[in-house]
C-alpha cells in the first residue's frame, strides 16, 4: 500500500530513491526504455482493440490519445473532491463537534445515545486517513480517545452499527498499518474499541435460528426484535455483517465472530428460494421468510454484494460463496433484468409477488451498487485485460461485464434526465407491457440507445422519490467500473456527477453541503441533513475515481458497504464451517 506521503507527493506514485519497501516496489512501474516502448505499443495495441470492442466508432475508439486517459489530468478533479470533504468537516466540527447528526443549513445538531456514538467522527475515519488529512484525523483520534463508548444504555441498529462504526474503526486499524503517514502503526486505539464494540453486538445473533435481531441494547447486551414487520429482520440488514466480523476474527484469533456470522449465510441458505434470490425479510426465530417480495433495493441489496465480497475477502478460500454469487447472479439475469421502451435501457426491476409474478419498473438508488459488485465478480478486482488473459475466463464473463457496463449506463442515466443532474432516491420506467411479464430475461434485447434525450422519455419521477440523499451507490460503480476497465468515460462521468453535487448541495454560507428535497427542480431545495455517508462513502469513492489505481489496489482490499477498506486475507485457522443442503 502507498503511503498517503507518498501518494500526495508523486504524480506518478512511484516509490521514493531511499524506499526499501517491497509493497511500494512491486507497484513501482519498470523504466528501462525497452520496456517503455514495448508497453506503450503493446497497450495501446490492447487498448483500441479492447475500444472496438466496447465503443460504437474509430472516432472514439482513437480517443485513447486524449489527456483524459492519463493519471495527471485528474489530479485538479481529485483535489477538488478533497476540498468538498474538507468544507464539509470543517462544517461539522465547528457546529456540531461529537453530535451524531449535523444539520448544516440550520446549523444544529443531536445526538443518537446519551454521549454520542461517533455515527460521523468513526464513519469519517478512514476517509481522513485516504486524503491524508492528518489534522483532522488527530482531532478526531483525541476524541475517540477521550470521548466515546459504547457501554451506554441506548438501543442501536444491529446493521447500521456494524457496517459504520465497526466497519470504520476496523478499516482505521487497518489503514493505520499500510499508511504510516497518518498513524503509528503501534496505535491500538481502533482495534480497541472495535473489539469493545462487537462483544456488545454478539447478543443480536442470541435468536433461535442464529439470525440477527434487527436491534441490540449496547449496555444490556441484548438483541431486539423488529418493532414491525412481524419481528423480521431484513434479508440484506442480517446478511451484511460478514465482513466485519470475519476480518476481526482474523485479527484476534476469536472464533466466535467467525461462527456467529458465518451461520447467518447457513441459515439463509438452507431455507433459500428459486435461483439465488431471496425475499426482503427473514425472521430470526424461524430463519425461514415470511413474505415473497424479492427486490435488489432496500432491504434486499447489500446480500448480494456481500456474496462475491465473502469470496474475495479469504483470497477465494471460500469458493461456496462465489458459486452462491453465480447462482444469484443468474437469477437476476433470469428474472429481474428488464428493460424501457424508448431507449432500451436495461434496468433492476422488482418482484412484489416474488418469482412468478409480475415485475414492477421501480429501481431504487441503492440497486446501483450492482455494476460494480458484478464487475469485481467477473474479474476478482483484476483489469478486465488482465483477467481476459486467464484460463477462466469465459463466454459467461463477457456476458457479465456486458450487463455491468449496460446497468453502469442506466445508473448514469438516473442522473442525467434530471434538470439538476442529480438522480432521484427512485426511479420509475416506462416500458412495453411484454417485458413485466415473468422470466424477462429469457427474451431477446435490443442495443440501448446512447442518447441522453431518448433516456429521458423513459424515466418518471414521482415526487414522493424525488429527493436525493447524496447516495454514493452510483459513484461507487463507476470507480470499480473505471479501475476494471480503465475507461475514462466513467471519470468523465463521475465528474459530472461531483459537479452537480457541489453545485445544488453546497449550503449557502459555503460551509457545508446537505442533502436535497427535489432533484426535478432547479435550484433543488435543500433538506438540512448531511448523511455519514456523504464523509464515508460518497467523496471517498469520487477522490478514489480519481486517482491512479495503484493507490488502495482492488487486488488487496475489498469496501465494506459503507466503503470502510479491509484487507483480504487468507487464514489457517478458520475454514468455512458449513455445506450447502442439496435441493430436490
Amino acid at each position: 500500500m502507498l503511503s498517503a506521503q507518498q501518494f500526495k507527493q508523486s504524480k506518478q506514485f512511484k516509490r521514493p530513491p531511499n524506499s526499501t519497501s517491497s509493497k511500494v516496489a512491486r507497484w513501482r512501474p519498470l523504466f528501462s526504455r525497452n520496456r517503455i516502448i514495448q508497453a506503450l505499443f503493446g497497450g495501446a495495441l490492447a487498448f483500441l482493440a479492447g475500444n472496438f470492442a466496447v465503443h460504437s466508432n474509430v472516432e472514439t475508439a482513437l480517443d485513447f490519445l486524449s489527456p483524459v486517459y492519463k493519471d495527471s489530468y485528474w489530479d485538479g478533479h481529485r483535489e477538488e473532491v478533497k476540498d468538498a470533504f474538507v468544507t464539509s468537516w470543517d462544517a461539522y466540527a465547528k457546529y456540531a463537534w461529537g453530535k451524531d447528526v449535523f444539520h448544516p443549513v440550520s446549523k444544529t445538531a443531536y445526538q443518537m445515545s446519551p454521549s454520542g456514538l461517533g455515527w460521523i467522527i468513526v464513519d469519517s475515519l478512514d476517509t481522513l486517513m485516504i486524503m491524508n488529512l492528518t489534522t483532522q484525523l488527530s482531532d478526531a483520534r483525541k476524541w475517540l480517545n477521550r470521548g466515546l463508548t459504547y457501554d451506554q444504555d441506548q438501543d442501536v441498529n444491529t446493521f447500521e452499527t456494524t457496517i459504520r462504526m465497526l466497519g470504520g474503526l476496523l478499516s482505521a486499524h487497518y489503514l493505520s498499518t499500510q499508511l504510516p503517514d497518518v498513524s503509528s502503526r503501534r496505535d491500538y486505539i481502533y482495534l480497541t474499541k472495535a473489539v469493545d464494540l462487537a462483544d456488545r453486538l454478539l447478543s443480536a445473533y442470541e435468536s433461535r435460528s442464529g439470525i440477527p435481531y434487527a436491534s441490540v441494547n449496547l449496555h444490556k447486551r441484548q438483541g431486539i426484535p423488529s418493532h414491525a414487520d412481524g419481528g423480521a429482520s431484513s434479508t440484506a440488514e442480517a446478511t451484511t455483517l460478514q465482513l466485519e466480523m470475519k476480518y476481526l476474527a482474523h485479527l484476534t484469533g476469536k472464533e466466535i465472530y467467525w461462527r456467529k456470522a458465518e451461520n447467518v449465510m447457513k441459515v439463509i441458505d438452507d431455507h433459500r428460494m428459486q435461483n439465488g434470490l431471496l425475499p426482503i425479510y427473514v425472521h430470526p426465530q424461524s430463519g425461514r421468510f415470511p413474505y415473497r417480495e424479492i427486490r435488489l433495493g432496500s432491504r434486499g441489496d447489500s446480500y448480494y454484494e456481500y456474496l462475491i465480497k465473502q469470496f474475495l475477502q479469504s483470497s477465494g478460500q471460500e469458493p461456496i460463496y462465489s458459486e452462491m454469487w453465480e447462482e444469484a447472479l443468474a437469477g437476476i439475469q433470469k428474472h429481474l433484468v428488464t428493460t424501457t421502451k424508448h431507449s432500451n435501457l436495461r434496468f433492476i426491476a422488482e418482484l412484489p409477488q416474488g418469482i412468478g409474478g409480475k415485475l414492477s419498473p421501480k429501481m431504487d438508488h441503492l440497486v446501483c451498487f450492482l455494476p460494480g459488485s458484478i464487475a469485481i465478480g467477473a474479474t476478482e478486482g483484476r483489469t478486465e485485460a488482465e483477467a481476459r488473459k486467464l484460463p477462466s475466463w469465459d463466454a459467461q464473463k463477457e456476458e457479465q461485464m456486458e450487463l455491468a457496463r449496460e446497468l453502469m449506463k442506466t445508473c448514469w442515466a438516473m442522473y442525467a434526465v434530471t434538470e439538476s443532474g442529480l438522480s432521484p432516491e427512485i426511479a420509475w420506467f416506462e416500458t412495453e407491457s411484454g417485458d413485466l411479464e415473468p422470466n424477462p430475461g429469457l427474451r431477446p434485447r435490443s442495443r440501448s440507445s446512447n442518447d441522453p434525450k431518448s433516456w429521458k422519455k423513459d424515466f418518471i419521477i414521482k415526487p414522493p422519490d424525488a429527493h436525493n440523499l447524496q447516495r454514493p451507490e452510483t459513484v461507487e460503480s463507476l470507480f470499480l467500473m473505471f479501475r476494471v476497465t480503465n475507461d475514462p468515460l466513467y471519470r468523465k462521468w463521475g465528474w459530472e456527477m461531483f459537479k452537480a453535487f457541489q453545485k445544488h448541495t453546497i449550503v449557502a454560507d459555503g460551509e457545508g453541503y446537505t442533502s436535497l428535497n427535489d432533484v426535478t427542480k432547479v435550484p433543488p431545495p435543500q433538506r438540512d441533513n448531511m448523511e455519514s455517508f456523504w464523509l464515508a462513502e460518497t467523496l471517498k469513492y469520487f477522490y478514489l475515481l480519481f486517482s491512479p489505481s495503484v493507490y488502495i489496489p482492488l487486488t488487496e482490499v475489498v469496501f465494506n458497504t459503507e466503503a470502510h477498506v479491509l484487507p483480504r486475507f487468507k487464514t489457517t485457522k478458520f475454514v468455512t464451517g458449513w455445506t450447502r443442503k442439496e435441493r430436490a
